[in-house]
């Protein structure tokens, strides 16, 4: 049975708390000053320890100097009231969690049964990273690269704890990888982990989807939906695209994360929720908030672990290790092992990757397929410029005998404005085929879409600052 001590100096609420954790099945001890705490812990060693930092003889904080302590027993601190800086304190002191008071039942609970301790979490990653020094994969992360080698440390440091993490990356770089493997290493590994593309769902559905609804409570509700937060519950949940949110949306999801509390579309009924948030986005965090596509104050909720992936283009060292990951998965599937040559993992290193490891995936899979034998050529392996395949003929026709086009960018263009350019020049290259120029980007047809619409966004806004008095009529003109 599992033994839990409650340092808390007020007497009724260390007896209430005691009484809900003993029901859960805990043996409880509990200690009103850091002096006792000391000697119920040599007594005997809890799993868990609920802390109090406000103690007659000095602060909780003291504790978490004991390293044996912190490599034995779990901490949650106990804390009058929840903010960012509470979050970032309890990391930084080496907590896996914290409640609030008045404790909520449902949120103890959830707490209680993910206790760990956190010699089982360095275990865990002493494996992880003994398979990285051998194989060179962290996890489903490849990589030996010191920017991954950042993002390894993050993911161990992050995963132990209950803290928000926030994502960010170029489209293809990997984020939702990096959000499961922070789930698989954490205490909720047990429970689900549900993944939301924002950007994928329609702007009228995307509430109903993630915080469900009541029967009736639309045109087509014919029955009671669980939103994401309540299937996700005990779990992780996390939100691709954060910045494609809509902004009414984007306050309700800052009250859950405030909270821990959501209501269903068409109810009037709270709901608690025990779930941890891991959210993305591939748009620079800080320009989303200046042009008014993520909230200020939820990105500032969100932010409170960020991990940046750095694109492919700056860990070019780790392409060949990927490229031959992928190879050797797509020749276990078809049943005949293929390698490159030399020549064609040259032609991989000197190439530039916009569509990042995504696009690597479907290069490797493309080239696979094409090659005869068991030599993978460069033959169909891109080059920087517009990435064609080798003997695909440019613009759709397959008479053309047009070699390949290039484009300019001068050298301090933004790499929004050198991406829009380059996205903008293949689409009128291939005569607007989209699909053609999502393959040859090396990126999904549904990233190239979004980046459509925002280029069509900004250049809608762009015209009415130009006519202000366009913008004037456009605002006053009566719906309808």
């Amino acid at each position: 049975m599992s033994h839990a001590l409650i340092v808390e100096d007020d007497g009724d609420a260390a007896e209430m708390l005691a009484a809900l954790i003993a029901s859960e099945k805990f043996t409880v001890a509990t200690a009103p000053s850091l002096r006792e705490a000391r000697r119920q812990i040599a007594l005997q060693s809890p799993d868990i320890i609920l802390l109090d930092l406000q103690l007659p003889d000095g602060s909780g904080m003291e504790l978490f100097s004991d390293a044996a302590l912190l490599a034995q027993s779990e901490v949650v601190l106990i804390t009058g009231h929840a903010s960012l800086e509470t979050s970032i304190q309890a990391l930084r002191l080496g907590a896996a969690d914290y409640l609030v008071k008045p404790i909520n039942i449902k949120q103890l609970q959830g707490v209680l049964s993910r206790v760990m301790r956190p010699a089982a979490f360095k275990a865990d990653v002493e494996a992880l990273d003994a398979e990285w020094q051998r194989s060179g994969h962290f996890g489903q992360l490849w990589g030996r690269s010191q920017a991954m080698q950042r993002v390894y440390q993050q993911i161990s440091r992050v995963a132990a704890t209950s803290v928000t993490v926030f994502v960010t990356g170029e489209s293809g770089s990997g984020k939702e990888v990096v959000a499961r493997l922070v789930h698989d290493l954490s205490r909720r590994r047990n429970r689900a982990f549900l993944a939301v593309n924002c950007g994928a769902i329609s702007p009228n559905l995307i509430e109903s989807e993630i915080f469900g609804h009541e029967k009736g409570s639309f045109t087509g509700a014919e029955r009671l939906h669980q939103g994401f937060f309540e299937r996700a519950h005990g779990g992780t949940l996390f939100l691709d695209e954060i910045t494609e949110m809509p902004l009414e949306l984007q306050v309700k999801l800052l009250r859950v994360l405030e909270t821990g509390t959501f209501m269903r579309v068409g109810s009037t009924v709270l709901q608690d929720t025990d779930v941890r948030v891991i959210a993305a986005t591939n748009r620079p965090a800080e320009q989303a908030v200046a042009n008014g596509r993520l909230r200020e104050d939820l990105y500032y909720r969100l932010n409170v672990f960020p991990i940046a992936l750095p694109p492919l283009r700056e860990r070019i060292e780790d392409v060949a290790l990927l490229a031959e990951h992928f190879l050797g998965g797509v020749g276990e599937k078809e049943g005949r092992a293929k390698r490159f040559s030399p020549a064609a993992l040259e032609r991989l290193a000197a190439y530039r990757w916009p569509g990042n490891v995504r696009e690597l995936r479907n290069v490797v899979q493309r080239a696979y397929v094409m090659a005869a034998g068991d030599i993978v050529a460069d033959d169909w392996l891109p080059t920087d410029g517009v990435a064609v395949p080798a003997a695909a003929p440019p613009r759709g026709s397959p008479d053309s005998k047009m070699p390949p086009a290039s484009i300019n960018i001068a050298l301090g263009t933004s790499l929004a404005d050198a991406e829009c350019r380059l996205i903008l020049a293949t689409l009128q290259y291939f005569n607007n085929q989209k699909e053609q120029t999502a393959a040859a980007l090396g990126v999904s047809l549904k990233t190239l879409y979004n980046r459509l619409k925002d280029y069509a966004a900004d250049q809608s806004r762009s015209d009415l600052d130009d006519h202000p008095d366009d913008r004037a009529d456009h605002h006053s003109r009566p719906a309808g």
